[in-house]
């Protein structure tokens, strides 16, 4: 056998169907769209239109805001800390902060800062720099005889 023999079984593909080819092919003339009317042009795209009827999206009330000043961050778990010290990515006797965390592939991009969560254990005593902690995070890094130095300090 060889790579040009190899083909389909026989009515496992379709042949694409020409549209407007003729009386003779059955999709000639209005080819498969009926007669008339916005939808038989070209370039009609209605989403959402319900026939006049009050569309879904208008008949639903409006609910919630969008708060501008909200801070996105980029989360981090001491476990995961603790994986990339494991790895030898991370130095744990040197301070670790968020160009530390970048140079060992911990996180990507840091939007408003890193906000360091308490998931996973830590066993190794660490100086960590981040922009937010929650109060478990900080017990475990503590707990592991380390500190954490952060602008906010709160429950997740």
């Amino acid at each position: 056998m060889n790579l040009n023999e190899i083909s389909d079984k026989p009515g496992a593909t379709h042949s694409r169907k020409r549209v407007g080819r003729g009386i003779g092919s059955g999709t000639g003339k209005t080819g498969g769209r009926g007669v008339k009317g916005q939808k038989s042009r070209s370039g009609v795209a209605i989403n959402g239109f319900e026939g006049g009827q009050m569309p879904l999206f208008r008949r639903l009330p409006k609910r919630g805001f969008t708060n501008i000043f909200a801070k996105d961050f980029t989360v981090v778990s001491v476990g995961r800390i603790q994986q990339a010290i494991d790895a030898g990515k991370l130095d744990a006797a040197g301070d670790i902060d968020v160009a530390a965390l970048k140079a060992a592939g911990v996180v990507r991009r840091t939007k408003d800062g890193v906000r360091l969560l308490g998931d996973g254990e830590l066993s190794a005593k660490i100086s960590i720099t981040v922009a937010g902690a929650s109060k478990s995070a900080v017990e475990k890094v503590e707990k592991a005889g380390g500190s954490v130095t952060s602008g906010t300090s709160t429950a997740a």
